[in-house]
């Protein structure tokens, strides 16, 4: 897997997440609801993984999305998912624990 984000990369490190969230990339967090009122990116979009088939209509389908999970293993799946589906899906790597291990924000609420 490609590591850094540009053209057809699949997976970006955390790092570099951070930072493109930071300046408006629209981070689509796909853990379920308990998970995210644990904490979450500030900006993030809750679609959780068992739900991504009926609300796909939900994914912009105009830029980028970066996908992230717990460590990174749903993400993936619902990166290669979104690819299939031709949107513009690239993978945190290392999930919000490497995103919390990274002092990226988290926020605790329920709001998505």
């Amino acid at each position: 897997m490609t590591s850094v984000a540009g053209a057809g990369a699949t997976e970006i490190e955390v790092e570099d997440a951070i930072a493109l969230v930071a300046d408006g990339g629209y981070l689509l967090d796909v853990r379920e609801q308990n998970e995210w009122d644990a904490g979450h990116a500030p900006g993030a979009h809750l679609l959780p993984m068992s739900t991504i088939q009926e609300r796909i209509a939900e994914v912009p389908d105009d830029r980028a999305v970066y996908v992230v999970c717990h460590s990174g293993a749903r993400s993936e799946r619902v990166t290669a998912y979104l690819r299939s589906l031709d949107l513009e899906a690239i993978n945190v790597a290392g999930g919000m624990m490497a995103w919390r291990a990274a002092g990226g924000e988290v926020v605790q609420s329920s709001a998505t």
